[in-house]
């Protein structure tokens, strides 16, 4: 009788020595074996393709977020969102066209739409008002030399508030009435006009509270403009120019006369000066 095999005995045993006998082998399965055979033994012009195709693909990627993409390598700090967003915008008005920018400018209309904001005119009694008040509060103060005179004066060179802004002409009226308050009498004079000198020595005599504010014309380094501004402002010809309550006098000989017959401090006191103000403050000091 012949002897039959069993299956461990027909196939080598590939456990480990303690295994048992009839253990399953721990062989890989032929196919699987096959299949990673023939991986590994691909050509190697293949993986020389796989590996270039990979290259450039990263060039690519690498191109694009560097040149046209062109992120932020820093990150925004919590609480500068406001100003992140005021970028964002600028970025995109610079992006508009010139041509689509010039088109909305003559409609008056904004880029982004809605009617642009255009700054205020001033007539001859506000930009007149506006002057004096700003060649008065700082001694510093100069029209520049690139301003017409001939021409109405731009009122963001004079005034120290947004002319843009929805409440810019009550801002302008407010400014008149202040200005003339604080200097009811205003006097544009030259230091070597007998004229000039005339008026200034009459109003010294009037004692005013508050005190007459002058500006000596010929002295400041903005005379060329400020003279002809000054002339067709208040449609004269020649200095010096008084101003009584933010209006013209006259003529020297008209101021002579009104001042003869007293009429001239009651001029001033209407426009909120007061004669013999300095004498009597003098005296209670006293």
């Amino acid at each position: 009788m012949a002897h039959r095999r069993t299956y461990s005995a027909r196939h080598l045993n590939m456990g480990h020595p303690g295994d048992s006998p009839l253990s399953p082998p721990l062989t890989p399965p032929l196919a699987a074996l096959n299949s990673f055979q023939y991986s590994v033994r691909k050509p190697r012009q293949f993986w020389q393709r796989i590996t270039f195709l990979a290259l450039f693909a990263l060039v690519v990627v690498s191109g694009y977020v560097l040149l046209i993409a062109q992120p932020s390598l820093s990150p925004i700090p919590f609480g500068e969102t406001d100003h992140a967003r005021s970028a964002l915008g600028s970025q995109r008005l610079s992006r508009l066209s010139q041509q689509a920018s010039r088109l909305a400018a003559l409609r008056h209309k904004s880029p982004f739409g809605g009617t642009a904001k255009t700054a205020v005119r001033l007539n001859r009694e506000q930009e007149l008002a506006a002057v004096s008040a700003f060649l008065a509060s700082l001694p510093q103060n100069v029209i520049p030399s690139s301003v017409d005179p001939s021409k109405p004066i731009d009122p963001q060179l004079v005034l120290d508030f947004d002319t843009q802004s929805p409440h810019a002409l009550e801002e302008i009226d407010a400014l008149v009435n202040e200005t003339w308050a604080r200097n009811p009498v205003f006097l544009y004079a030259k230091t070597h006009s007998p004229l000039s000198r005339e008026l200034k020595q009459m109003l010294e005599d009037m004692n005013l509270l508050p005190s007459p504010t002058i500006i000596d014309v010929d002295q400041r380094p903005d005379e060329s403009v400020l003279t002809p501004l000054l002339h067709r402002l208040t449609s004269t010809s020649d200095l010096p120019i008084l101003l009584i309550g933010g209006h013209t006098i006259g003529s020297i000989p008209e101021i002579r006369y009104l001042y003869a017959k007293g009429e001239l401090s009651r001029m001033i006191n209407r426009a909120g000066g007061i004669v013999d103000g300095a004498k009597k403050k003098k005296g209670r000091k006293h």
